[in-house]
């Protein structure tokens, strides 16, 4: 073979990655290709945009990691936008490439661009795609991605007994690419957006790309030395190590599971093999889990009732869910959460779980208008992630159970001293923990006192809170 085109689309990296490998291996000179397609910015049929500005800087900054690793290889990456569908075959035709080499995800609209591309291509352009965004690989699951059970733990017990995990294919040393115009990474004006905020109380900076990537997990696992110590952290809420935050480069493919999984293995031959050390992989199963959902469920899963025979009924508030999404409810804990997502585009999971339930347990708003808000402000969004999340919190997902998260209770949990609150909600500063997180039991003497008036200096509750998980909690039991 002469030429082959590797069309990127979430795995934006060299190590390993099947795709970039094979190619280099099959064909003397290969073309790597990313197109920012304007669809992935777009509306939602929910109304949040499809990718904010967060992502789209993470994604540049990948993009141009890539390209970087790429020219030290001797290769490039061309860069290009408009529709896949047009300009992967328009560059396949201009260098008359025998073949494209392609990623291939398991959500309804990657399957349907993927598509799009095979049936524009000559019929004499061979299309190879490559299952490289798991942990597992498709074809070494004990149990078809169709048939396997909707519910984690039978999975997880089966893949842990009956399945390995392939190890990672090496970087190409080098890469054989014709002379072409490389095109420029567009800059975040160029793709319709403003610059992202820059907060200072940011978990992490997030830097895109796979030297990044590499550098964190480097940082979190052998210098920091916090994997140990993973599973009785992972529940934080401040600070850049209380978790690995791995998530963003994983969404993007700017780290492998499988690379990953092959550095934790490391780490527990060199450091310690405990509880904590399986949990990251327990998680990474998780996320594994999801993607073979959704490659069995499809477009079931945007669904109201998503892929559960259950009875709901959904409001479309759209006044509640601005207040939800502005972090303007009157609940601390929430409000807190959702302006972190905000100005960082990322939030903790202990965070995600709480806003989600209050949307859709305490507030009865569509699932899918939280889901498409994530979608467009997290920096580590991944659709079998996100949507299967948000679908298991609203109870339409992968789970029997039909549970809600107290945001009350948990704030206190979580948040003994309100530190986390306060320092997203500077306006309560200078309350009290107790107040800090149920403002309204503030008298108005004391609401001089501490100089915060509610309605004023800090919303006040959307609803009743307290009663409305009380109420929660009588229907559940």
């Amino acid at each position: 073979m002469e030429t082959a085109v590797v069309w990127f689309r979430d795995d934006l990296r060299v190590e390993d990655n099947p795709t970039l490998a094979d190619a280099v291996g099959a064909a003397e000179h290969v073309v790597p290709v990313y197109v920012f397609d304007p669809r992935r910015r777009a509306d939602s049929q929910y109304g949040p945009a499809k990718m904010g500005t967060h992502r789209a800087q993470f994604r540049r900054a990948s993009v141009e990691d890539l390209r970087d690793s790429l020219r030290e290889r001797g290769g490039d990456l061309a860069v290009r936008e408009g529709l896949v569908e047009e300009v992967v075959p328009s560059i396949v035709q201009a260098l008359d490439a025998d073949a494209v080499f392609a990623q291939t995800k398991p959500a309804t609209e990657e399957i349907e661009r993927e598509q799009a591309v095979r049936e524009t291509l000559s019929e004499s352009v061979d299309f190879q795609r490559r299952f490289t965004h798991t942990l597992y690989h498709i074809n070494d699951l004990p149990t078809p991605y169709d048939r396997i059970d909707d519910t984690f733990t039978p999975w997880r017990k089966e893949v842990e007994d009956n399945a390995t995990v392939r190890d990672p294919v090496a970087a190409p040393e080098s890469v054989s690419t014709p002379d072409l115009d490389a095109g420029a990474v567009p800059a975040l004006s160029e793709l319709g957006l403003d610059d992202p905020p820059r907060d200072d109380r940011s978990a992490l900076s997030f830097e895109g790309g796979e030297t990044a990537g590499q550098e964190r997990l480097q940082h979190y696992l052998w210098d920091a030395d916090r994997l140990r110590d993973y599973k009785s952290t992972r529940n934080g809420l401040l600070g850049p190590d209380y978790s690995s935050k791995f998530s963003p480069w994983l969404a993007a493919g700017c780290l492998s599971p499988r690379w990953i999984h092959r550095e934790v293995k490391r780490y527990e031959d060199e450091r310690v093999s405990n509880e904590d050390t399986y949990w990251l992989l327990f998680e990474l199963r998780w996320r594994d889990f999801f993607q073979f959902q959704f490659l069995k469920h499809g477009e079931s899963f945007f669904t109201p009732t998503g892929i559960r025979d259950v009875d709901k009924t959904w409001t479309h508030d759209r006044t509640a869910f601005h207040q939800w999404a502005a972090g303007e409810t009157g609940v601390p804990f929430v409000d807190a959460n959702m302006r972190e997502l905000n100005e960082t585009g990322y939030m903790s999971n202990r965070g995600r779980q709480n806003v989600a339930s209050f949307l859709v347990d305490a507030l009865g708003v569509d699932w899918r208008w939280g889901a498409a808000y994530f979608e467009e402000q997290l920096i580590d969004y991944d659709v079998a992630s996100n949507w299967g999340n948000w679908a298991y919190q609203a109870g339409v997902g992968n789970d029997s159970r039909d549970g809600f998260f107290n945001v009350l209770s948990q704030a206190e949990r979580y948040d003994a001293d309100a530190e986390y609150v306060q320092t997203w909600l500077p306006e309560l500063r200078a309350l009290p923990a107790e107040y800090a997180h149920r403002p309204w039991r503030m008298n108005a003497d004391e609401e001089s006192s501490y100089d915060v008036v509610l309605g004023v200096d800090y919303p006040e509750p959307m609803i009743d809170v307290e009663v409305r998980f009380s109420e929660l909690q009588a229907t559940r039991y």
